[in-house]
């Protein structure tokens, strides 16, 4: 086999290897808007106990195919699962009025605009067997 080939597949499967583990997907990116992470996870049960990315609490242990992207500069999220039924804390409430600046390809454009329930300091949105939810960003910046 050709080095140059056994060198590009050892370093490919050193990378994929680093970068997953015990069912956790992560990757970090620098955007011209700030550092984010995604994470994923099988079930919000598994999330919640990765203490890195700190699923928030009201999301159901039952909760299936959870993805999230995370300012890891500031306090925004968006967030998406499927299935499990969200707890008594999340209840009626005014859309986000705060735009989303993080974007994923399974966030739809404006999503944040159409959310219908507050859990906690986000702002949620249950569509058929999907849930899309959204954190907005608290923390000010210093740049002028």
């Amino acid at each position: 086999m050709n080095t140059k080939i056994t060198a590009a597949v050892l370093a490919a499967a050193t990378a994929t290897v680093a970068l997953s583990g015990c069912g956790l997907k992560e990757g970090l990116t620098e955007k011209a808007n700030g550092h984010v992470k995604t994470v994923g996870y099988t079930t919000g049960a598994e999330g919640k106990r990765d203490e890195k990315a700190r699923l928030p609490e009201w999301v159901p242990d039952r909760a299936r195919s959870v993805t999230e992207v995370i300012r890891t500069t500031g306090s925004e999220r968006i967030l998406r699962f499927t299935g499990g039924t969200l707890p008594a804390e999340c209840v009626p409430g005014a859309a986000a009025t705060q735009a989303a600046t993080l974007v994923a390809q399974w966030w739809p454009q404006g999503q944040e605009s159409r959310t219908d329930k507050v859990c906690g300091e986000w702002h949620v949105l249950v569509q058929g067997d999907d849930v899309f939810a959204f954190k907005p960003e608290t923390l000010v910046s210093t740049r002028s």
